[in-house]
């Protein structure tokens, strides 16, 4: 069953001009303001202030609906861990892919020890509603300590080398996390992380295995999906 498009009630501006500066905001490594700048030239007059205010309201849902749209997740998952800046102070961004590069999850935590894996891999796999045949992380030993505890039956692979299909999905986050100079805090930085993680890899298929023919026929298919969950497949042809 196809979910509901969010509800633009009150929005003085049409659902076209949303969903795109939405778009802008998690596609590309732009700031508020350089989309505010861009937003002129397609003929709109609109405030980063407002952006960022559609960013955080209908961010999530698009990225919710998404999710509901993908695949069921792969067998094999690889977790890893990295430190970001929030308000000059060092938070830890948790984050689980699949063999396909889709991104399961990620959490932003104030630690890396035992409990917060824990809490990590519970979501993990109530969100996903999977088990993994077999997760590959880093020789954290934090690691070790929660999979014995949330997920014993489940392979265990710790290396230093095979777990860098999780740390190159942290590359995007970084090239945003530097347009925008940092987070200002660990709930901002959830919030938006959570819907980039979800929006920026839908426009991102894996290019080089494709043909160009094939990339395209793939982008046209990823927008219409778009326009789907976005409404603006629902509205009425212009005359």
């Amino acid at each position: 069953m196809e979910s509901a498009s969010p509800s633009y009630k009150g929005h003085r501006y049409p659902v076209e001009v949303i969903s795109h500066c939405v778009w802008l905001c998690f596609r590309f490594p732009l700031s508020f303001r350089e989309v505010e700048e861009v937003m002129p030239g397609r003929g709109v007059i609109v405030s980063h202030e407002t952006i960022r205010r559609w960013g955080v309201k209908f961010g999530q849902c698009y990225a919710n609906a998404l999710r509901r749209r993908q695949p069921r997740p792969g067998d094999k998952w690889y977790l890893d861990e990295v430190f970001i800046k929030i308000s000059g102070e060092q938070k830890y961004l948790w984050r689980a892919v699949d063999q396909d590069g889709s991104v399961l999850d990620v959490l932003v935590q104030n630690r890396r020890d035992t409990a917060a894996a824990r809490r990590f891999f519970r979501p993990l796999m109530k969100n996903t509603g999977a088990v993994p045949r077999v997760v590959v992380t880093d020789k954290l030993r934090s690691y070790g300590a929660a999979h014995r505890e949330v997920m014993s039956s489940v392979a265990h692979r710790q290396s230093k080398y095979l777990n860098n299909r999780a740390e190159n999905s942290h590359q995007p986050t970084r090239r945003r996390e530097r347009a925008m100079k940092g987070f200002r805090s660990t709930g901002g930085a959830q919030r938006f992380l959570s819907a980039f993680s979800g929006i920026s890899p839908h426009f991102r298929p894996r290019r080089h295995l494709m043909t160009a023919a094939d990339h395209r026929t793939e982008m046209t298919t990823r927008f219409a999906i778009w326009d789907q969950v976005t409404g603006v497949a629902g509205l009425p042809a212009a005359a």
